[in-house]
């Protein structure tokens, strides 16, 4: 049986990380809610976005504006991954990790040359440890993304996409369904899907120019998909963390629970080895 003294520190080690646990998952909650009310905010507008952009397509405006082209043949895609830059949640980070190694090994087995593009701690020290080469290595994202950082990071991929350096772009994030599902996803940025002539500048009164519009709704497009995939990957961290938390703090009380009933016995047995002791020192004086 355990000594006494040796359950009495486990007791209060396992308290101390209780109190740790219970703390990050009420931080956790905090930041959930504003990070859910960031997402309901972003999607009416990302879906607005991508319904007038996947229509727009046209081999007369492909020509025009290279963001919409579509190569015949994909001969190198770019990969880019959001992982969080903090553990301590759960499956999230080794989901997304693992849906992008699926990702790479798909496109590898195809004969297409792949690049990779991190924003994430988690993420490019997986990859790192691998000796997986990285063109894009971001880990200045923090918990509250913003439109700039989603052009900082998606604008030089989209760059080497119109430039004709690669011919697809695959983002690979998570899907923020709730604090308790929180699914890894890829989605084809690049090149932009739709019904050919699904749309015309013809059906719009357009002002100012169509061209005008053209030039800047397309890279918006792409950008805020990015930011939209920031930002319920911000939400999927919170509600990730906040459940694996939790759930830590439930298995600490288990433990607590069991490790009372340890200490209690190993008192008991203490206290009846002192009495056996007392009772036989006695019985040695008589």
């Amino acid at each position: 049986m355990a000594n006494y003294r040796e359950v009495t520190r486990r007791i209060k080690s396992v308290e101390n990380t209780r109190q740790i646990t219970r703390t990050m998952e009420l931080v956790a909650t905090s930041k959930l809610k504003r990070a859910t009310d960031r997402v309901h905010a972003a999607r009416p507008y990302a879906e607005a976005l991508h319904e007038i952009v996947a229509g727009l397509y046209s081999p007369g405006l492909s020509e025009k504006y290279p963001i919409l082209r579509r190569p015949e043949e994909t001969k190198r895609a770019a990969v880019l991954l959001c992982t969080a830059n903090r553990g301590l949640a759960g499956g999230f980070n080794a989901n997304l990790i693992k849906q992008a190694r699926s990702l790479l090994e798909e496109l590898r087995a195809k004969g297409i040359e792949t690049e990779l593009h991190i924003a994430g701690k988690k993420g490019i020290a997986f990859f790192r440890f691998r000796g997986e080469p990285m063109l894009t290595q971001r880990t200045d994202i923090g918990d509250y993304p913003t439109v700039d950082d989603a052009e900082s990071l998606i604008g030089p991929i989209r760059d080497r996409f119109e430039s004709g350096q690669v011919d697809a772009v695959y983002l690979v994030s998570s899907i923020f369904r709730s604090a308790m599902s929180t699914p890894p996803h890829t989605r084809e940025l690049l090149p932009i899907k739709g019904d050919e002539g699904a749309a015309s500048a013809d059906v719009f009164i357009l002002s100012p120019s169509g061209d005008m519009i053209l030039e800047r709704i397309l890279p918006a497009y792409v950008r805020n998909a990015v930011f939209t995939a920031l930002v319920e990957n911000a939400a999927g961290e919170q509600g990730a963390r906040r459940t694996a938390m939790k759930s830590a703090t439930d298995n600490a009380g288990d433990v607590l629970e069991h490790l009372t009933r340890t200490k209690n016995r190993a008192r008991q047995a203490q206290i009846t080895q002192e009495i056996a002791e007392i009772v036989g020192g006695s019985a040695a004086l008589e």
